[in-house]
């Protein structure tokens, strides 16, 4: 029994996880590598030093302390491991979960936590010679990520407004909007709260007087108990609400591309690929054009357009109005003697939805790549035809965690797709593919995860928006108590185009994209970044690409 579990042992393959932008690399090894030293080593060497053995009386007093000791250890290793190794269930080889002697595109983890689209009871009816166009890919919409935030932009900034501040006792700092628009008789109110914004539009005829601030806020959310509100005076107020409400709204996006050969089923096969197929390179071009890096000008999703760091060549589209850039395992940085290809996951781990291109019949498990901030994967597979045909057919499959909700547009019954080779026209499973990945993205912000730290930033915010505010207005209307105040208290003169509010935005942006603390990841120990009056910060590390 010892025998096997020095060799179970040996065989524990490393792995790495990506915490965000930060890049760290959590390292498990078994026989004569080391990893890097923790806080339990600290103990175990403590534990195991010749201090201990020469004092035997201390160790008969305190077994059962050095036996809780060693429980509490084994609990903190354990999970460690647990979450570092990739366990693949031995149904892989069962017929059970065949189709017709091929395995599915997708798999589903031993653990559960993810579902399947369309599910494998369904997959009965795919067959090389059967393809269906589905929807037209005119009725193809794109989700928006916040339907409300372009709302002060459209109808208030160029008309007369007017917005107030205020913090109520149990909702924090609230921010309104107010604008009167005569000659459709009606009043258009936004009311901003740590939670979301609420907008309204009410009849004139309504009201013998116009409302107060006060009245309005509670007409669009009766848990308003504040009693007065103070008037936004300062005269750029317009640009710092509106950056407010639009730090939501991007138009650029990226995605991972993975290349996954037949008999391919872990994370470092699939990511140490370099040699492109030729149907592989048809498939890139499908989605987008190649393009050289080295003095790029468009969006660059985090890769190096200067010096080469990120690799030569990577795939980029427009679509729709959407800048968007793929990041192909194939076109990143290889690193000879490293099986993690850590180079790589630094930006496929930092995507939140990628595309896994499949050659063979190996089937895509949920959870074989190991990041927290992937939700979402795209599968798809040639579908390679008895006869010689002008068509290629592409079968796609969909992946996601059990908190991601289902997002369009639907796929076809069966989820097949044929393309014409060498065709100039519009390809339907471009714009499906597209569509597909830029709403995936939009829905994982939805997961918990990502909503957790969304509202986290956006108190953030709120709270500096309306403290710069509020400061500013007195400063205008000639408060000789903050008058002299110095500007590292985010009261600048009105002449610096850039307050407070913007540097705290940017940081807050930061935290949104590299928090550690909410996607459950543990945190290194450390001084703690300069804090902004008002506004709590997190230590954090610039993301790439942001």
């Amino acid at each position: 029994m010892e025998g096997e579990k020095r060799n179970d042992m040996s065989f524990s393959r490393k792995r790495s996880f990506t915490f965000g932008a930060y890049g760290g690399v959590d390292r498990f090894t078994c026989g004569e590598e080391t990893r890097p030293e923790t806080a339990e080593d600290g103990v175990l060497d403590i534990l195991d030093s010749p201090a201990r053995e020469s004092k035997p009386f201390l160790r008969a007093g305190s077994n059962q302390r050095d036996t809780e000791l060693f429980e509490i250890i084994e609990k903190l290793q354990g999970s460690r491991i647990d979450e570092q190794r990739c366990e693949f269930p031995l149904p892989l080889k069962s017929q059970l979960l065949t189709i017709r002697g091929d395995l599915p595109l997708i798999l589903p983890s031993k653990l559960g936590g993810y579902w399947i689209d369309p599910p494998l009871e369904r997959l009965v009816d795919v067959s090389p010679t059967s393809s269906h166009h589905g929807l037209d890919p005119e009725s193809y919409d794109i989700m928006e990520r916040d339907r409300e935030a372009k709302i002060y932009y459209e109808f208030f900034r160029s008309r007369y407004h007017h917005s107030f501040t205020a913090v109520d006792p149990s909702l924090g700092p609230l921010v309104l909007s107010v604008c009167l628009e005569e000659e459709e008789n009606k009043l258009r109110v936004i009311l901003r709260m740590k939670e979301c914004s609420l907008h309204g539009v009410f009849s004139v005829s309504l009201f013998p007087n116009i409302p107060s601030a006060v009245e309005l806020a509670k007409m669009l959310c009766d848990r308003v108990t504040v009693s007065k509100f103070a008037v936004v005076s300062y005269l750029k107020a317009p640009e710092l609400i509106t950056a407010f409400d639009e730090h939501r709204v991007s138009p650029n996006f990226k995605f991972g591309i993975l290349y996954q050969k037949d008999g391919q089923f872990t994370e470092e096969d699939i990511l140490s690929n370099n040699e492109e197929s030729e149907e592989f390179k048809e498939f890139l071009s499908i989605l987008g054009q190649t393009i050289q890096l080295q003095g790029f000008t468009g969006f660059r999703g985090g890769l190096d357009v200067c010096h080469g760091q990120t690799g030569s060549e990577a795939v980029f589209t427009s679509f729709h109005g959407r800048e968007i850039m793929f990041h192909v395992t194939t076109k990143l940085p290889f690193t000879e003697g490293d099986p993690q290809q850590l180079q790589r996951k630094r930006h496929i781990g930092n995507d939140i939805v990628a595309v896994v291109y499949q050659e063979g019949q190996t089937s895509f498990l949920s959870d074989v790549i190991k990041s927290h901030f992937l939700h979402c994967f795209l599968v798809v597979r040639r579908i390679h035809r008895a006869e010689e045909t002008s068509e290629a057919a592409y079968q796609v499959c969909v992946t996601a965690r059990e908190d991601v909700p289902p997002f369009g547009p639907v796929l076809p019954d069966p989820p097949v797709f044929t393309e014409v080779r060498n065709n100039n026209t519009s390809s339907q499973l471009r714009e499906f593919l597209l569509t597909k990945l830029i709403n995936a993205e939009i829905s994982c912000y939805k997961a918990q995860q990502f909503s957790r730290l969304e509202l986290r930033t956006r108190s953030s915010l709120l709270e500096s928006l309306q403290a710069e505010l509020s400061t500013r207005s007195q400063c205008m209307m000639g408060d000789p108590s903050l008058s002299a105040l110095p500007s590292s208290e985010g009261v600048r003169g009105a002449s610096e185009g850039s307050g407070g509010f913007i540097e705290n935005f940017k940081r807050a942006i930061r935290v949104r994209s590299h928090s550690f603390e909410t996607l459950g990841v543990p945190r290194k120990s450390g001084g703690s970044a300069s804090q902004k009056p008002k506004v709590k910060k997190k230590r954090t590390t610039e993301k790439d690409g942001e």
